[in-house]
């Protein structure tokens, strides 16, 4: 749970909403393929499904899935069956691997590309785009991105840049953690950053500035995935999901995901007052007891914390994260372990490693060193990052 007060909102205009406002040019009488699922809708909560569904101006000849599924239901890492809506092949591209059949990609003039991200480098669905371009880019297909706001903000970048050895479904190319794009910005960057060359276009967003949070779009927050229920819940993904990669539970099977968090074995006074006594920038902690309904630690009695965010200009998610590992290690070496592989397709690599996005951090905890020197020595790659990503911005 967060304490904001944004006060006002903008006029913020989807790409759906300007594809429709353009009677569906430029995709007009083409034959389309369409990656999406049903959280991405217009600003007036009309899934894009729907529109390409019933609209006669286009021949919609499939529909491609990501990881949760067409209706978003599904937990993380479940294979997700084909299936038909409105008579319409509905193709997983979430499976053993994340491809589309070229025999279904053969048959259409343009992929149109309309999911929401969270603006952190490990949520699947910028990366299932990315995977799917490089496919169309073999057969000489167009692909339409329709855009949408970085519910971050698309200034503030926070975590370490992922090294290219460490390249996972997680984390394909290397950005940092918190990458302050939005999911068009994302795609044109490794587009043409890494020579994928790809036949590109974006329908951008109308009235949206890079300084906006999600609150100040004037849009409803629609669940992408079941473990993303709020905006509160996104503030703390880029650093909370760390999680992931060690044997604390991140509050999955809780109404709290990833705000919620511990282990049965965990004090929670004990470990609040350190956390709380660490003074970490614009987060509080309160001590807690939860029962996961699934998930680690199903239907046992976790002792933990949930984390608080009092000030999002403060606060650094990764950094947070990254001291509420480090912090449960210390008081608990011999209980607390970083989670084994496989995960996420990644079946060699530590699951800690290929989110966070090298092996060095998580070599620098087990020596005790400080989260505060730690982030000293990634600043130079995201100041690098920056730069590099400057001319694909796409808004001011």
């Amino acid at each position: 749970m967060t304490f904001f007060n944004f006060g006002i909102y903008f006029f913020v205009e989807l790409g759906i909403d300007r594809l429709v406002g353009k009677n569906f040019y430029p995709i007009l009488n083409e034959d389309i393929g369409l990656l999406t699922n049903l959280s991405a809708t217009d600003r007036n909560l009309v899934p894009t499904l729907y529109h390409f569904i019933e609209s006669k101006k286009i021949n919609l000849k499939f529909i491609l899935a990501p990881e949760h599924g067409l209706f978003s239901a599904l937990q993380d890492q479940v294979y997700v069956k084909s299936m038909k809506q409105k008579k319409i092949p509905v193709i997983s591209i979430y499976g053993k691997k994340v491809y589309a059949p070229d025999t279904f990609l053969k048959v259409i003039d343009t992929l149109v590309i309309d999911l929401i991200d969270i603006g952190t480098r490990y949520y699947t669905f910028a990366w299932s785009a990315i995977l799917l371009i490089k496919q169309i880019k073999k057969l000489n297909k167009k692909i339409l991105i329709l855009d949408r706001p970085n519910p971050l903000n698309g200034i503030t970048i926070h975590g370490p840049v992922l090294e290219e050895n460490f390249s996972s479904f997680v984390g394909l190319y290397p950005l940092p953690v918190r990458h302050g794009m939005t999911i068009g910005e994302l795609c044109n960057f490794v587009n043409f950053e890494y020579n994928l060359n790809a036949n590109l276009e974006i329908i951008e967003i109308n009235g949206w500035k890079r300084e906006y949070y999600f609150p100040e779009c004037g849009l409803y927050w629609t669940v992408p995935s079941p473990n993303m229920p709020s905006f509160e819940t996104a503030c703390v993904y880029p650093g909370m999901c760390l999680l992931e990669g060690t044997n604390i539970s991140e509050g999955r099977g809780t109404t709290r995901p990833f705000e919620i968090f511990g282990a049965p074995w965990i004090d929670e006074g004990e470990l609040v007052k350190e956390l709380n006594s660490r003074k970490i920038p614009g987060a509080n902690f309160r001590p807690l007891k939860f029962i996961p309904t699934f998930h680690k630690y199903q239907g046992r009695v976790c002792g933990g914390a949930q984390i608080y965010v009092s000030d999002l200009k403060k606060f650094d998610p990764v950094y947070a994260g990254l001291e509420i590992i480090s912090t449960i290690k210390e008081i608990y070496p011999k209980k607390f372990a970083w989670r084994k592989p496989p995960y996420e397709f990644e079946r060699k690599k530590m699951p800690f490693d290929i989110l966070i996005g090298n092996s060095w951090i998580r070599n620098a905890i087990e020596k005790g060193e400080s989260v505060i020197s730690i982030k000293k020595r990634w600043q130079r790659d995201v100041d690098e990052f920056k730069r590099r990503r400057h001319k694909y911005l796409l808004y001011k």
